[in-house]
């Protein structure tokens, strides 16, 4: 029963890690275009 315990354990942990992993390159990859946007609207003026 331990082992199931710690095997739960183990996949919440990797679950919340693999979530915030998927947050961080999507708020990147909008930073990112957002950034770029910006520096093509400078660009052009």
């Amino acid at each position: 029963m331990a082992f199931l315990g710690w095997f739960v354990h183990y996949v919440l942990v990797f679950v919340v890690l693999a979530a915030v992993a998927v947050l961080g390159i999507f708020a990147g990859k909008k930073w990112s275009d957002h950034k770029t946007a910006k520096t093509a609207q400078e660009e052009t003026k």
